[in-house]
């Protein structure tokens, strides 16, 4: 299956399905020195787990993490970096009542058509499950980045039709959905513990951004930085729709309220506005990154839905088990491990740009 590896320079694969044996990540293109931890990475992972809170899924996986190459004595050595984590607590009984239906909203009947055959147990590959490796590898393109006074950070910005208010870094990690407007936190609680008890689901918006990015990084014309972006965030499950700046928002002004002024500040040139979110010609303008992701609603829901059976007959279906009612909150760590890895790949090939 191809498909697997992400970035040229700092260069991740991953495998693992979600109820294998155990799950990971190869890091190729990590340079020697980085002091990095088992710790470290095991606090990423930690945001990331199954049964963290009530609006997540009950499956209880501890997702430890084990480094099995590429760290001696603390540092990395140059070399590939291999890390897993082992399923504990996965639980195929359910869906050995439903591996001959195609579940709505999942890549069952795709799988099917591309390979004619598929890992029906919790997805297999198309598991959300496999971010677990993305997440780990993102803790040390992170760790990298810091050493250029680059950050990233992310939150919920939407859960239905409930939008953040107001802003505080601060309260992102201080609730369970990782909004940072704590009044619509509460909010979207209710909504997506609603949303489970009417067996149910909700979709949202993650808004990731990006501070301290140099100016100049991306690459003409098809690997531009914002492409590599969107497509590093489309690429994450449940993901439909990404946007950059303002976005399509965009659509509905005219160019002299859209393009964003230069000006000097401080000895430097910068803009009046970000609407352009950091990007100008696919390469980094020395502003904020700014990037937002749709979600959708999850795809099991414990309703019942019309479907049909491997041979096209028509049949009913209720997908139960252990899911997410809503998969915002888990995929803010997701989403900044996918804008980490970009921006240390392309800051590395940066240096290769210019004697």
């Amino acid at each position: 299956m191809p498909g697997n590896t992400f970035g040229q320079l700092f260069r991740i694969s991953t495998w693992g399905e979600s109820h294998g044996e155990s799950i990971g990540v190869v890091i190729d293109g990590c340079p020697a020195g980085l002091p990095i931890t088992a710790e470290e990475i095991q606090k990423e992972l930690d945001r990331r787990r199954t049964g963290q809170s009530k609006v997540t899924t009950t499956r209880k996986e501890p997702d430890q993490i084990r480094i099995l190459s590429g760290v001696f004595q603390g540092k990395t050595t140059g070399s590939p970096i291999a890390m897993m984590v082992e399923n504990a607590d996965a639980d195929s009984s359910k869906y050995e009542l439903i591996k001959h239906l195609y579940r709505p909203g999942h890549a069952d009947f795709t799988y099917d058509k591309k390979y004619g055959f598929r890992d029906y147990r919790g997805g297999g590959r198309s598991s959300a499950r496999e971010t677990v490796g993305r997440v780990a590898a993102g803790a040390i393109a992170k760790k990298l980045l810091a050493r250029h006074k680059i950050k990233v950070f992310a939150y919920t910005r939407q859960i239905g039709d409930l939008v953040m208010q107001t802003f505080s870094q601060r309260e992102i990690e201080s609730n369970i959905v990782r909004c940072p407007d704590k009044k619509m936190a509460e909010r979207m609680v209710e909504a997506i513990l609603q949303a489970r008890k009417d067996g149910d689901s909700l979709g949202g918006v993650i808004e990731v951004i990006a501070k301290g990015v140099p100016a100049g990084l991306g690459e003409p014309v098809f690997d531009r930085l914002d492409a590599d972006l969107a497509k590093a965030l489309m690429s994450l499950p449940a993901v439909k729709g990404v946007e950059v700046g303002i976005g399509f928002e965009a659509a509905r002004l005219r160019g002299s309220e859209c393009n964003d002024v230069f000006i000097a500040k401080n000895g430097k040139i910068t803009t009046q506005t970000n609407n352009a979110g950091g990007v100008l010609g696919g390469i980094s303008n020395g502003n904020d990154i700014v990037l937002r992701m749709v979600v959708k609603p999850t795809s099991s829901i414990n309703r019942e839905q019309d479907t049909v059976t491997q041979k096209g007959k028509k049949a009913k279906i209720r997908v139960e088990g252990r899911h997410d009612p809503c998969v915002a909150p888990r995929a803010v760590p997701m989403a900044e491990a996918m804008v980490a890895l970009v921006l240390i790949d392309h800051l590395l090939r940066q240096k290769q740009a210019q004697l």
